[in-house]
């Protein structure tokens, strides 16, 4: 149960349309309601979800609500679907403003892995960073550690190695700004020397002479925008693993059914 105020959740949840590969791969209306283990992902999320007690109702952010609904199985009373804007940022920017207060946690629908224990310690952590928007990060040693043949997108800054959790927290007003940037930001994930140059060549520099830390990084574009973003490192390795192709669901099956076993 997450301790402190009461946290609205937003979970992004549109496809790709008729052509998503995973959702034809799996023979799927829609992607959220690929199964794992037997469980359409989006269910999965918000069991997490509900188990951590965040605020009612969920919001979902989905191309084809009654896909959505669908997918929600027995959550889908404690769910209310949004229509979703043309860009992920559009839809989650739109959704933390139907929340109307703060503060806001923003997840992905195919975050199949989340558990009300991730949920509950990134938002303990957000808040004790006092930033109005934060990032959920695990580092290349925590996933690799516990699955070394996954493959992930990390992001290095100096001696720094860190991938993307689907986690984010919009704590306050300010922290919404952060979605007017996110599009250039997402455009460019995989190319960190441009993320780093649109916020000047004092961090490009530091960044290629390997200079740059996650922190450092962050203090300067909090800098640059005006308001406090932060990185909020995970000790969770499957923080880290959403079902992005058929090896992520493969994979996700196999930690499922390890923790089942684990559990008795």
């Amino acid at each position: 149960m997450i301790l402190g105020p009461k946290w609205s959740a937003v979970v992004l949840a549109a496809g790709r349309g008729p052509d998503d590969p995973m959702a034809k791969a799996f023979g799927v209306a829609h992607k959220c309601g690929i199964a794992v283990d037997g469980v359409p992902m989006l269910q999965r999320v918000l069991g997490a979800l509900t188990g951590a007690d965040v605020g009612l109702p969920i919001l979902v952010s989905i191309d084809n609500a009654d896909a959505g609904v669908r997918a929600a199985g027995a959550f889908s009373s404690q769910a209310r679907m949004l229509s979703a804007a043309n860009s992920a940022p559009s839809s989650a920017k739109a959704a933390v403003l139907t929340a109307g207060s703060f503060p806001v946690l923003v997840t992905t629908g195919d975050h199949a892995l989340l558990t009300a224990e991730m949920v509950t310690d990134f938002c303990a952590r957000a808040l004790g960073s006092r930033a109005d928007f934060c990032v959920g990060l695990a580092t290349a040693e925590t996933i690799l550690a516990a699955y070394p043949e996954t493959k992930r997108t990390y992001f290095r800054l100096g001696s720094d190695r860190v991938s993307g959790c689907n986690l984010f927290a919009v704590t306050s007003p300010s922290g919404l700004k952060l979605f007017d940037v996110w599009h250039e930001m997402e455009r460019n994930r995989k190319k960190p020397w441009k993320l780093v140059a649109a916020f000047g060549l004092r961090p490009l520099l530091a960044f290629a002479m390997g200079k740059l830390t996650l922190q450092k990084a962050f203090d300067e574009m909090s800098r640059r925008l005006g308001f406090r973003i932060a990185p909020v490192l995970l000790p969770f390795a499957e923080a880290a693993i959403d079902v992005d192709k058929p090896s992520d669901h493969a994979l996700a099956e196999q930690i499922i059914r390890q923790r089942m076993k684990s559990q008795g």
